[in-house]
């Protein structure tokens, strides 16, 4: 998922890491988990709908988190930035903000370990890229883009489970409040929501706006209709040759 922050409109992009080992291996049959506590607590009585009908389908189906808490590492200064670190530490300010945002509706805990992160936050430029469907030379800024892998992971005495882990990019060349903008909206995508809203008064709007909304109903009521959706992440991974 990338986001252009280029004119007044983001561009979305499917950015798919897989192993081939995993692509050539039957995966898990699709089944629904049961949802997480605090999403089930969520309820919208204005019933003002959602946008799951722009959520993109991935080979896992939907991108579901499955194991709780949703370990998130958001990196830290770096040995280059100590003698100016101003810049960097205004964007994991923004960052770890973002998190705490949506930490209210799915657990998560913030890891100080890159090893171990299901979702790795890093502060990089990004490069230019022409965005699909424009002429080459009408290249745009990206502010921030998400990546997922699939793995397979490791359950002691049992088959191993199909996983998957996020690389969310957030340019640190932004003022604060839209490095904050851009890591909710990402980290809404790392979450579940491979997809954009067509309303501008949703976090994970198509494109970049002067007050950037927050989390707000419809962002919640899509992810919650994500989560009770099947999904093959979290379920074993047949044995090979196994009928």
């Amino acid at each position: 998922m990338v986001c252009w922050f280029g004119g007044i409109f983001l561009t979305l992009i499917l950015v798919i890491l897989q192993s081939s080992s995993l692509a050539q291996e039957t995966l898990p049959v699709l089944k629904a988990h049961p949802l997480p506590p605090l999403l089930a607590q969520w309820s919208d009585p204005a019933n003002r709908g959602d946008y799951f009908d722009q959520v993109q389908k991935t080979q896992p189906d939907y991108l579901v988190w499955s194991e709780f808490p949703i370990k998130v590492y958001v990196q830290p200064i770096e040995a280059s930035e100590v003698a100016n670190p101003a810049r960097a530490q205004a964007w994991i300010k923004a960052v770890s903000q973002a998190v705490q945002e949506w930490a209210v509706y799915l657990p998560l805990q913030v890891v100080n370990r890159v090893e171990v992160g299901d979702i790795v936050v890093q502060r990089s430029f990004l490069p230019l890229r022409v965005a699909p469907g424009q002429p080459f030379g009408s290249q745009r800024i990206r502010a921030a883009e998400t990546r997922y892998e699939l793995y397979r992971k490791s359950i002691p005495n049992a088959l191993p489970v199909l996983a998957h882990r996020c690389l969310v990019v957030v340019q640190p060349n932004q003022a604060e409040s839209y490095v904050l903008a851009s890591a909710r909206h990402e980290l809404g995508h790392a979450l579940g929501i491979w997809g954009h809203s067509s309303l501008e008064t949703d976090a994970l709007y198509f494109s970049q706006v002067h007050n950037p909304p927050l989390i707000s109903p419809r962002d919640m009521n899509t992810l919650k209709r994500i989560y009770e959706q099947p999904t093959r992440l979290g379920w074993a991974v047949p044995e090979q040759g196994a009928e």
